[in-house]
């Protein structure tokens, strides 16, 4: 045999040793996968140790959901729900970034408990408008230019139509007294005072 054909069929031999080598190596896994049961579309996602059937309704959608009885609503509502247009920001109540309806009042969801909602009727920023037909206030806040980075727009958004509703004077002072637990780092206050005052008629 030439040395040309000596190195040819050493190449060949490794390279069918080598595959050969990883077949073997890989028939437990593929005997396992095929003894494997199938994936039931039935089988539910990880549920922790004492979680609770809650029942909770959002935008007018009954949702069915198997959650911690410690599981706050702006968590339920990001993590469980993907409704992140509710922002976190403090978590301890404190810039009014996760501000929702609930029964048509203002509440700031990182300080309630998703589980003690039940029965209540819940509105999100998701829920408040659409692209084709924004809430006066969504449109009002995009004509003003009432925000700057957007991160505490939803809530802000959320405090100012709750507002509509509420007892408020029409002074300028009435309103930020009204909306002081609505914080703006950025610091458009001016702008966002503007829109809420406009929706008023004021």
């Amino acid at each position: 045999m030439s040395e040309e054909n000596s190195k040819v069929s050493r190449r060949s031999f490794l390279r069918h040793a080598g595959v050969a080598g990883a077949g073997v190596a890989a028939l437990p896994l593929i005997s396992n996968a095929q003894n494997a049961p199938p994936i039931s579309e039935s089988e539910k996602p990880y549920v922790p140790d004492g979680a609770q059937d809650v029942r909770l309704n959002i935008n007018g959608k009954n949702y069915d959901l198997k959650i911690e009885p410690r599981v706050t609503l702006l968590d339920c509502l990001r993590e469980n729900l993907n409704l992140t247009g509710t922002k976190k920001g403090c978590d301890h109540g404190q810039c009014g970034a996760c501000t929702i309806h609930v029964n048509g009042k203002r509440v700031n969801s990182c300080l309630s408990l998703a589980i003690a909602h039940q029965g209540d009727a819940i509105t999100t920023i998701e829920g408040l408008g659409t692209t084709q037909k924004p809430h006066p206030m969504q449109k009002a806040f995009m004509e003003h230019d009432a925000y700057q980075c957007g991160y505490c727009t939803s809530g802000q958004i959320m405090s100012a139509t709750a507002l509509l509703k509420e007892p408020c004077g029409k002074a300028a002072g009435d309103v930020r007294e009204a909306m002081s637990g609505n914080i703006c780092r950025c610091g458009a206050y001016k702008n966002i005072l503007e829109a809420i005052q406009d929706v008023r008629g004021v």
